[in-house]
């Protein structure tokens, strides 16, 4: 049995100014021993699975204070990226994970990694849902649609909730959610397919192409006449500007990525913020791991719904880890219907 295999992973190439490009990542090979060092408490996983998500676009950039604020640790220009990954255990010297044990938790992009076991979770495979499932639904993403809408919105039913990329790997959850609660629920996406999909597949009441309307603030009336409960963001710029005009008074904004904005050199002024005051909305910003201790709680709520079928969770899977630059920059262009997951291995 060979002790030394290839290790091939996608590195970065120098910071990112504007928006990523798949020359900004590069393919390389290295090396890695299948065996970690006695007393090192660490445990060496092959991946499986590889989740694609827009922060990594801003950990791409030089850090500065103000994205900083946000994320502590930083892509290193010449080194690995990382993500949340899905992985085989192949050696151990943690009594927490064996052999053979299946975990997810933050990884490099490679083959093979060497990982801190501190911040990874085992996956019960008593759970019968596909494994990529801890890329999305029953990772970060789930979390982040449970918290960002039941514990910073305070959901009634019968409210009105419009959620912006509606079609990516939180919006979805979000409007199924949402519908669960009794909302009427109206999403926004970038292609008819993706309407299609919300209207047609996830249950979602309306849903319109932003790219296709003139101007947002109408197709808002249209499909809300008398206003907007919930508004949950994933977008920015000119969207944020139009959706303050439709809310309602005392209307909660639940703020989960500004994605329009984070590689553009001047971002948009959002115009309409004295309508925060004036309608005494409430609008948070968050992060999933701002939640990370009700995670039990958020397994406890979902995984009924998904065994019952009353979830549906659409991923978009892109195989090899030399297609990981194409499918990580094409999420920052909205060529992805779903949750973008890179496979790296299927054994």
């Amino acid at each position: 049995m060979e002790t030394t295999v290839r290790n091939k992973q996608v590195i970065l190439k120098d910071y990112v100014k504007g928006s990523p490009k798949e020359s900004d990542l590069l393919i390389v090979s290295s090396t890695v021993e299948l065996k970690v060092k006695p007393g090192s408490s660490a445990i060496l996983v092959k991946n499986l699975y590889l989740s694609c998500d827009p922060y990594m676009g801003i950990l791409m950039g030089e850090p500065n204070p103000s994205t900083s604020a946000l994320m502590d640790v930083f892509f290193v220009p010449g080194k690995p990226i990382a993500g949340i990954g899905v992985s085989r255990v192949i050696d151990s010297d943690d009594p927490t994970f064996s052999k053979g044990d299946f975990v997810w938790g933050t990884v490099d992009w490679e083959e093979y990694s060497i990982i801190n076991p501190t911040g990874s979770f085992k996956i019960d495979l008593n759970i019968n849902v596909p494994l990529s499932y801890y890329t999305g639904i029953l990772g970060m993403p789930g979390l982040t649609a449970y918290a960002g809408f039941y514990e910073i919105c305070s959901p009634k039913k019968g409210e009105t909730v419009f959620i912006s990329a509606a079609s990516g790997a939180v919006g979805q959850l979000v409007g199924q959610f949402a519908k669960l609660m009794g909302c009427y629920v109206v999403g926004s996406a970038g292609s008819k397919e993706k309407v299609d999909l919300l209207v047609q597949k996830l249950g979602f009441d309306d849903a319109f192409n932003y790219k296709e309307e003139h101007d947002t603030d109408s197709a808002l009336k249209r499909c809300f006449p008398k206003g907007i409960d919930i508004y949950f963001e994933n977008v920015g710029g000119k969207m944020l500007d139009a959706v303050l005009l439709n809310m309602k008074t005392y209307g909660r904004i639940s703020v989960c990525g500004m994605i329009s904005q984070y590689h553009l050199e001047t971002r948009d002024i959002v115009h309409n913020l004295p309508v925060i005051m004036f309608k005494r909305l409430r609008m948070q910003g968050f992060a999933s791991f701002d939640f990370i201790d009700r995670f039990p709680k958020f397994l406890e709520f979902i995984l009924p719904y998904i065994k019952d079928g009353k979830l549906t969770y659409v991923e978009d899977i892109v195989e090899g880890l030399e297609n990981g630059p194409a499918a990580l920059v094409g999420l920052f262009r909205g060529q992805n219907i779903g949750k973008q997951i890179l496979e790296v291995s299927r054994e």
